[in-house]
């Protein structure tokens, strides 16, 4: 024996290393024990030993590694016959290798060995893209286009449960790092593979299942110890928690859709593992029905992956569950098969329904709830992206593909709707044509046109809707009126209220200002909107924004202020147009009224420009007030009225400024231009408001600033009269035309509406073209002095109160007194009125001075 192991050492030595590599290390064992079985049965005939010695020597060298006759005979069964391989078919086969390592690391979520696996993959690519005529193989491009999804799912998974240890996250996030820049360059053929998988695999399979069926040998056992019925048949296998073979076959989906649907809101559900599950339940699915069946719990499974309102789903999830809901849409609309909320559950797992071709099969289930929260999900997407990033414009396009599938509900809802009962699917469809009207509300119209084009491009030419048809959606405005005129014939409560904000704002966007006015007095929705919920609040609030806007840019001052008044003078125009939470150092918001302000909030894309709009309110402000302050100024006897108590607030502010520099934002600009129509200066006035850089924000900028300087020119006509009315006699139209830059003719016109409202006291004598003015009772000095110490004395009182009632809090009857003849006695003492004497007898009680007499009167 030890001879024969010497022999083989010195005879190694010779052989070369290719030689080794044919055989195992098995083989050499074997024979090691039979020639130790042959020498222990010889010991005691020496000469049969030294002649097996011999033998062994002679068999040294090369010769030694080939097995005798009698060894094949006893391992005949075991040896497999050699094939040559070309070096093309070996680089394939380790690739080969490669990819089931990482498939079986993806079932135990083992990102260590990914990580190092998919390092190998990528080395051994370039050898094989040379052997492959540069094009990369399709296992390649399966193995990472699917390596990406589950890295996805995983990060998105790791972010809210964190199940990995050190080394599998750190694992994960180099493949997170390396992915992203290897499959730039195969991004066309992942496309197509996702696009259809069967289709670009189609090659691979046949050749994937031929090498399969020859290498399958009735010894595969499993950990039972039993083989596989029907091993050789179609369907998936994979390994299941406890480690049993799972079988996926047509046959047994609705098995595992009762188990999947009964484990969903379990604690420690992996929710991923049970998307894998359903794809592969879809791929084997040969019926419609299970088709149906696969799609709806698919769906609703990858919406469960965000439960909770602190995330979103992620942009890969949300295009399959678009791209499945397209799928789903699609079989419904070639099949009897309809998909109801009251249709009864299918309970028998063993057998499948029998769907007759000239009956309707209903299925649990409702279509429209998946188009909503596929809205919900991108809408809340769009509100955690940051809007100023390629990731926002990104994401926003998506919202093609989600109009699409809206309107193609819309259509699968009208047919339910004429299929089945109406009142059941009357909801359903005004529900659809609400979020399609929501879509397209605050859009341009040439926004709204290409959208239009693109969603009904991808719909089939013989798929249409009734009120609204494919030919028909050209018109913008008659395709918005026409979604509001139906839900109001066959809605009510807040989809008829909100649909009709929406015609509103649409035509207020559009420049219809009369229309829109007419439309938001009619429908008293300024009266009840108190009782709607916070969302029909917030688009009341833009709504009336939006006219605001509207009855500016159509050159109506006094309209515009009015509308804007109310949101823009509470100073909380973020929070009433849910673009912004505004957090004060004293508020005492709890974080449950934070979280559900915040879920409240509108996309980037649909916000309204506050800057724009407060400029906007501060102009019109500046026009009304201005003449208004001169008008008091002059006439001591008319009662004073603020019209914006923000802008007087601002003006005041400005005023007390010892040194005011060039104006440096809107604000600024508007206060200087406010100062300068005072002084009369209204080109200067003119000048400052038209630097303002924002008007370039508005539709057609240079006709607004034309707008404006003429209402500036009438406005500060107007103040000038106002204020140096008293110093003149008579005054010539010719010489306000020519300081003001006006014709005589609107200069007669302001003059002349002044007249008749009775905000100047003259005559015209349109022979002498002038102005005469009358004289009233003209005010002593002593008695304009008195008049405003007056005012200022009201001013004080009114302070007085408000402070006394944040102070007190509804206690300020207490200082109150007797005011009655209090008896004489020593100072300090009470009398039997209850008033506090603080002199001797006969000198009066304390009565509060000023803020006494204020709250008696």
């Amino acid at each position: 024996m030890s001879r024969f192991f010497r022999g083989g050492d010195s005879s190694s030595e010779e052989s070369s290393e290719d030689e080794q590599e044919l055989y195992s290390d098995e083989d050499k064992s074997e024979k090691a024990e039979e020639s130790e079985e042959e020498s222990s049965e010889d010991d005691d005939d020496d000469d049969e030993s030294e002649e097996s010695s011999s033998d062994d020597d002679v068999a040294a060298g090369p010769n030694r590694f080939l097995v005798s006759d009698s060894e094949d005979e006893s391992s005949e069964e075991e040896d497999k016959p050699t094939v040559v391989k070309s070096a093309k078919d070996k680089r394939f086969e380790e690739l080969e290798g490669t990819v089931r390592l990482i498939e079986n690391a993806e079932k135990i979520n083992d990102w260590n060995v990914i990580s190092s696996e998919y390092d190998k993959l990528n080395r051994q690519l370039p050898t094989i893209l040379k052997n492959n005529d540069g094009k990369a193989p399709k296992v390649y491009i399966k193995t990472v286009a699917n390596l990406e999804s589950q890295m996805l799912e995983a990060h998105e998974k790791q972010k809210t449960e964190k199940k990995l240890n050190a080394l599998s996250a750190k694992g994960l996030n180099a493949v997170r790092q390396k992915i992203r820049k290897i499959n730039k360059d195969y991004q066309t053929d992942i496309d197509a593979y996702r696009k259809d998988p069967e289709e670009f695999m189609a090659e691979e399979v046949i050749e994937v299942a031929a090498t399969q069926k020859k290498q399958r040998t009735p010894r595969e056992t499993f950990a039972d110890g039993e083989a596989i019925e029907g091993a050789d048949g179609g369907g998936w296998e994979g390994v299941g928690r406890d480690g049993r073979v799972m079988k996926y076959t047509a046959e047994s989906i609705l098995k595992h859709l009762r188990t999947i649907v009964e484990s969903r809101g379990r604690k420690n559900t992996d929710r991923l593992e049970q998307i894998r599950i359903l794809e592969k339940l879809l791929d084997v699915a040969v019926t419609d029905y299970q088709k149906l069946r696969v799609l709806l719990s698919i769906i609703s499974t990858r919406f469960d992956l965000t439960s909770g309102t602190g995330n979103y789903m992620s942009q890969e999830q949300w295009k399959l569950a678009d791209a499945e809901f397209k799928k789903l849409l699609e079989l419904l609309e070639n099949t009897n098969i309809v998909v109801v909320e009251s249709a009864e559950e299918w309970e028998d797992d063993e057998k499948q329904p029998i769907i007759e071709a000239d009956k309707t099969f209903q299925v649990p289930g409702s279509i429209t709830s998946f188009v909503e929260r596929l809205d919900d999900e991108l809408i809340r997407s769009l509100q955690h992206i940051d809007p100023h990033t390629a990731e926002y414009i990104e994401r926003l396009s998506d919202e093609t593909s989600l109009y699409a599938n809206i309107v193609r509900t819309l259509i699968y809802a009208e047919q339910l709707h004429k299929t089945i009962s109406p009142e059941a699917a009357q909801d359903h469809l005004n529900r659809v044509v609400m979020r399609r009207l929501e879509h397209i509300y605050f859009k341009p119209s040439q926004v709204v046109t290409i959208l239009e084009e693109q969603a009904w491009s991808s719909i089939p030419e013989s798929k249409d809707v009734s009120f609204t048809p494919r030919n028909g959606s050209k018109n913008v405005g008659d395709l918005v009126r026409t979604l509001c005129n139906y839900l109001y014939e066959h809605s009510d409560g807040i989809i008829k209220a909100r649909a009709m904000l929406c015609q509103i704002y649409f035509l207020a966007l559009h420049d219809h200002y009369y229309r829109a006015r007419d439309m938001m007095l009619m429908s008293h929705l300024q009266e009840t909107i108190n009782n709607f919920d916070v969302n029909t609040q917030i688009l009341f609030n833009r709504t009336l924004v939006q006219v605001g806007l509207c009855a500016f840019r159509t050159g109506l001052t006094y309209e515009a202020q009015n509308s804007l008044q109310e949101i823009c003078g509470s100073g909380r125009q973020k929070e009433l147009l849910a673009q912004g939470v505004q957090m004060t150092r004293y508020s005492q918001v709890t974080p449950e009224q934070e979280r559900l302000e915040r879920q409240r909030q509108l996309p980037f894309h649909m916000h309204i420009n506050l800057e724009l709009l407060e400029c906007v309110y501060l102009t019109c402000s500046m026009l009304l007030e201005i003449p208004l302050l001169a008008q008091t100024g002059s006439s001591p006897d008319i009662r004073k009225r603020v019209i914006s108590k923000t802008y007087r607030r601002m003006l005041e502010y400005h005023e007390r400024q010892i040194f005011t520099g060039p104006p440096e934002n809107t604000r600024d600009h508007v206060m200087q231009a406010s100062k300068a129509l005072a002084a009369g200066e209204w080109q200067k006035a003119a000048d400052y408001i038209g630097a303002i850089k924002i008007w370039d924000l508005m539709k057609e900028p240079e006709k607004i600033k034309s707008m404006l300087q003429e209402q500036i020119q009438e406005e500060g006509l107007r103040t000038y009269l106002f204020t140096y009315a008293p110093f003149y006699d008579t005054l010539g139209i010719a010489t306000l035309a020519n300081m003001f830059s006006m014709e005589e003719r609107r200069v007669t016109a302001v003059v002349s509406r002044m007249i008749s409202h009775e905000e100047l006291a003259a005559a015209l004598d349109q022979v002498g073209q002038q102005i005469v003015f009358r004289k009233g009772v003209e005010l002593s000095r002593l008695q304009s002095l008195a008049l405003t110490l007056s005012d200022k004395a009201s001013g004080l009182i009114e302070t007085n109160e408000k402070t006394l009632e944040q102070r007190t809090q509804g206690t300020a009857n207490a200082f109150e007194r007797d005011r009655g003849q209090a008896r004489g006695g020593r100072g300090g003492q009470r009398g039997r009125g209850g008033a506090l004497r603080l002199g001797r007898g006969g000198r009066g009680g304390f009565t509060g001075g000023v803020l006494g007499n204020a709250i008696r009167t």
